[in-house]
C-alpha cells in the first residue's frame, strides 16, 4: 500500500511509520490501557463475526482458532474460515486437510450447547461456484472453459481478497438463513495484505469501469465496424500482439462475465457494510516485537481510518518469570558465586537476568504503543514452553488470552 492513499468515505489515509525501539527517557509503568476481555466478546450475542488480523509469524492463526474453539466450549455455535494458504489451521485442531466446505472439529466439549466447523478458503473452487450460481447453464460453460477466466479465477492478483469477501457473504447468509452458525471467526493472510480484502468492492469498480475494458466490451457486444475507431485501433494492435482466437477469448468472457461481475460488486459492497457494523468486531494480533507491533499500528490504524468495530490487540508470546529479582542482582550474585562449585547456579542467575532485560524491553515497547494509542484494548498471552498442536494446548491458549493478571 502507498504512503497515502483513499479511505472508503473519501478521506485521504495516511499510512503512519514510528519508531518502536525504546528510546532514552522511555521509562515502564505507563498506565496499562484497557483489558481486551475476550470472554465478554465472545458472550456478545450481537457479534456474529471476529476478523483476526496481523503480521505474518505472530501467532494469528493459533489465536484464531483458540477463540473459535473456546467460543465454541462456551456455548456459540461457530465456523472458522481461514484465507490464509498455509495449513496450520488444520495442524492447530487436530483435523485433516480443510477445504472450501465447513468440517465439523471433533474433541470438544459440547456440554454448553456449541459447536465448531473450520473451513479453508479455496479461491479458485469459490469463484467457479459463483459463476455456476449466477449464470445460465450455457454462460456458465463457456466462462469455466475460457482460457481468460481460468487465468483469472487461479493466478490474478487480488482474487483471494475478491472470493474472500464473497466466501464471508455466503456464510453470513446461510448463518443467518438456516442457523447453523452464530459466530463466524475469520483467520486472514499474514502481513499487510490481511486487509486488502475490505478494498475489494473499489477494485472491482475500477476493473469494471476501465476504459480499456469498457473498450474490449463494447467490441464483444457488436461488430467491430459499428464500434469506434479507437477500439479498431486497438484491436488491431491486439490482434498483431495476441493473435485473432486469442483476442476474441478475451472478449467472449468479457461478454459473458459482465453481469457476473456485477453482481458480485454488489455483494462485496454489501459485505464491507456487514464488516463496519456492531455484528463484526477486529482483534489484532501482535507480539512484543518491534517489528510485529509496527504492523500492529498499521492494523489498528487503518482499521479506524475505516470506522471498523475494533475489540483491540493480543499480545501473543510475552515473557514473564514469577521471580523478583532484577537482571542486575542476578547477574551480580552470578558474579560473586565460584564458577567451579555453582556453575549451574551462575548459569541460571545470568539466564534470569537476559530474561528480566527482555521483559523490560518488551514492556517499554507495549507502552510505546499504548501511549500512541491509550483507546485501543490489549491481551497478554504469555509464551509457551511448546508449540500448539492439538486442542488441549488450543484451549489453554484460550485461557490464557481470557486472563486478566
Amino acid at each position: 500500500m502507498s504512503p497515502a492513499s483513499r479511505s472508503r468515505t473519501g478521506r485521504t489515509r495516511t499510512t503512519k511509520s514510528e519508531p518502536m525501539t525504546p528510546q532514552p527517557g522511555d521509562r515502564i509503568g505507563t498506565p496499562s490501557p484497557d483489558f481486551l476481555d475476550v470472554d465478554k466478546l465472545i458472550a456478545d450475542q450481537r457479534v456474529r463475526i471476529a476478523v483476526i488480523c496481523g503480521a505474518g509469524g505472530v501467532g494469528k492463526t493459533t489465536g484464531a482458532a483458540a477463540l473459535a474453539l473456546r467460543a465454541a466450549e462456551a456455548g456459540r455455535k461457530v465456523v472458522v474460515l481461514t484465507i490464509d494458504p498455509a495449513r496450520r489451521l488444520a495442524q492447530s485442531l487436530g483435523v485433516g486437510d480443510l477445504d472450501n466446505v465447513p468440517a465439523p472439529v471433533r474433541g470438544i466439549d459440547t456440554t454448553a450447547g456449541g459447536s465448531l466447523d473450520a473451513m479453508m478458503l479455496d479461491m479458485k473452487r469459490t469463484f467457479d461456484e459463483v459463476v455456476l450460481a449466477h449464470s445460465t447453464p450455457e454462460t456458465s460453460a463457456s466462462i469455466l472453459q475460457n482460457p481468460f477466466y481460468v487465468a483469472l479465477s487461479s493466478q490474478f492478483a487480488g482474487t483471494q481478497e475478491y472470493m474472500a469477501m464473497e466466501k464471508l457473504g455466503q456464510l453470513h447468509t446461510e448463518a443467518v438463513e438456516s442457523g447453523s452458525w452464530d459466530l463466524i471467526v475469520v483467520d486472514t493472510p499474514p502481513a499487510r495484505s490481511a486487509l486488502d480484502f475490505l478494498d475489494a468492492p473499489e477494485h472491482l469498480s475500477s476493473l469494471l469501469d476501465g476504459r480499456f475494458l469498457r473498450l474490449l466490451l463494447a467490441g464483444a457486444r457488436g461488430p467491430f465496424r459499428l464500434v469506434s475507431v479507437g477500439f479498431n485501433l486497438v484491436a488491431g494492435a491486439l490482434n498483431k500482439i495476441l493473435g485473432g482466437g486469442l483476442l476474441r477469448d478475451l472478449q467472449t468472457f468479457i461478454a459473458a462475465f459482465e453481469a457476473i461481475f456485477g453482481g458480485f460488486r454488489q455483494r462485496a459492497n454489501q459485505t464491507f457494510q456487514l464488516l463496519a457494523s456492531p455484528q463484526t468486531t477486529f482483534v489484532v494480533v501482535a507480539t512484543p516485537q518491534r517489528d510485529a507491533l509496527r504492523e500492529a499500528a498499521y492494523f489498528v490504524d487503518r482499521l479506524s481510518d475505516e470506522g471498523m468495530p475494533l475489540a483491540g490487540v493480543v499480545v501473543n508470546r510475552v515473557n514473564r518469570t514469577s521471580l523478583e529479582v532484577s537482571a542486575e542482582r542476578a547477574l551480580a550474585l552470578a558474579e560473586d558465586l565460584d564458577p567451579d562449585a555453582y556453575a549451574i547456579e551462575i548459569e541460571a542467575l545470568k539466564g534470569h537476568g537476559d530474561l528480566v532485560r527482555v521483559i523490560e524491553n518488551e514492556q517499554l515497547l507495549l507502552d510505546r504503543f499504548s501511549a500512541r494509542r491509550p483507546s485501543v484494548a490489549r491481551t497478554s498471552v504469555t509464551s509457551l514452553a511448546s508449540d500448539v498442536t492439538d486442542i488441549g494446548s488450543l484451549r489453554r491458549v484460550g485461557a490464557l488470552l481470557a486472563d486478566q493478571d
